[in-house]
Formats: C-alpha cells, sequence, structure tokens
C-alpha cells in the first residue's frame, strides 16, 4: 500500500485554520495527499508542499452549474491538484438524467485537472449507482467516489465493486482502519479518503512488522 493513496481529510463544519495545519502536518510526514475545504487551498499552499483535494458543492450537491463550474476554476487557481464534486442526487432520482449529465460536464470542463464525482452512494440504489456511474464517463470525470460522509453510511465493498466497473474508485465514508481501507483495496478502490490516514497508515505499517 502507498501513503499516497490516502487523502487524509479535513471537512468538518468546524474546521478551523489549525485544523488544516494538523491535517497538512499528519499528510506530510506519512507522504499522503491532503482533502481540505476550499477557502484553506491559499493558507494550504503557503504552509506545506502537500498534493491538494478541494470539495465541490459540497455536501448537497445543490449548486448551480454556472455557480459551481466557477467555483472550479477558482479552486484550481488556489492551487487545488484535484477535486472532488458532489453529485445533484435529487435530481437524478428525480430522472434528470440530461440536465445532470449537463451539469457534471460544464463542471469537468471547466478545469483541467482530475475531477471526482461524488455519487452519495448510500443514498442511492444499485440502479440510480450505474445511472450515475454512466454519467460520470460521460461527463469525462476521473474518478468516482462513494461518499461525501454526511450521510447516513459510507463506503460499502459492494459499492466500491459496482462503481469500479466504470472508472477508478476513492472509497470514503466510515473508513478509519487499516482493515476497512484494505477491504477497500481489495475491492478495487485506487484511493481512500479518511479523517484516520494517520491511524490507516500507522496500522497498516504494524501489521508489516519490522521486515515488511
Amino acid at each position: 500500500m502507498e501513503p499516497a493513496r490516502i487523502e487524509h481529510t479535513v471537512l468538518g463544519p468546524t474546521t478551523a485554520l489549525s485544523d488544516i495545519h494538523a491535517c497538512l502536518d499528519v499528510a506530510l510526514h506519512y507522504g499522503m495527499r491532503a482533502c481540505i475545504p476550499p477557502w484553506a487551498l491559499g493558507p494550504a499552499t503557503e504552509y506545506a508542499n502537500v498534493e491538494l483535494t478541494t470539495v465541490l458543492d459540497f455536501p448537497h450537491g445543490q449548486g448551480a452549474t454556472d455557480a459551481v463550474s466557477y467555483a472550479a476554476e477558482a479552486a484550481w487557481e488556489a492551487g487545488a491538484d484535484e477535486l472532488d464534486l458532489v453529485a445533484p442526487v435529487g435530481r437524478l432520482e428525480a430522472g434528470d438524467d440530461e440536465w445532470v449529465d449537463e451539469h457534471l460536464s460544464e463542471v469537468v470542463a471547466a478545469v483541467p485537472i482530475p475531477v471526482k464525482v461524488i455519487v452519495e452512494a448510500p443514498l442511492l440504489t444499485d440502479e440510480e449507482l450505474h445511472r450515475i456511474a454512466t454519467l460520470a464517463v460521460e461527463a469525462d470525470a476521473a474518478y468516482l467516489k462513494t461518499a461525501t460522509g454526511f450521510a447516513d453510511g459510507g463506503a460499502t465493498v459492494e459499492d466500491v465493486e459496482l462503481l469500479g466497473q466504470y472508472l477508478p474508485v476513492k472509497a470514503s465514508g466510515g473508513i478509519g482502519s487499516w482493515d476497512a481501507a484494505e477491504a477497500m483495496f481489495e475491492a478495487g478502490a485506487e484511493r481512500i479518503g479518511a479523517s484516520s490516514g494517520d491511524t490507516i497508515v500507522e496500522q497498516w505499517r504494524d501489521q508489516r512488522g519490522p521486515d515488511g
């Protein structure tokens, strides 16, 4: 396991600059990426040389397309290396697939960096997951991400396996240990998003042992 496959995350509603610095310290120490709020990109690029992901239209995916596209451009210009875009699952559930397709396509096309589409899998049926995954492929997204972590439920092996039929997967939501992360990797996940990235890496190292 490469620690760079983990995105150490701090996205809570009370996140302050001190939390961003702590997240970056951990990511830098362990060789992980970091996933932080958009406002923190400027301070983060000044503080440490860490690969940065930020979120768009987080956590509910209810923004207007023009506004989200503008936010994507601003995040890229502020130093984001990748963007995690929340899909408008309400429109998907309503059957507005054409609107969802246009929305995702416009946001992805607004920036020259990889965009992961957060599908909020705990809220969707398998049929809906197939639909949103197909739309993400059509929009030229780089990854599918299982969840924001703010809805009930988190990443599951079944969801990773389903989504992995379409695009590389970032498993996120409720992954707090190496055992949980390993299950996601074995299911085909390329990345892990977790607020416990340091714990995951330490447990992985412990299992490998001194000669691992």
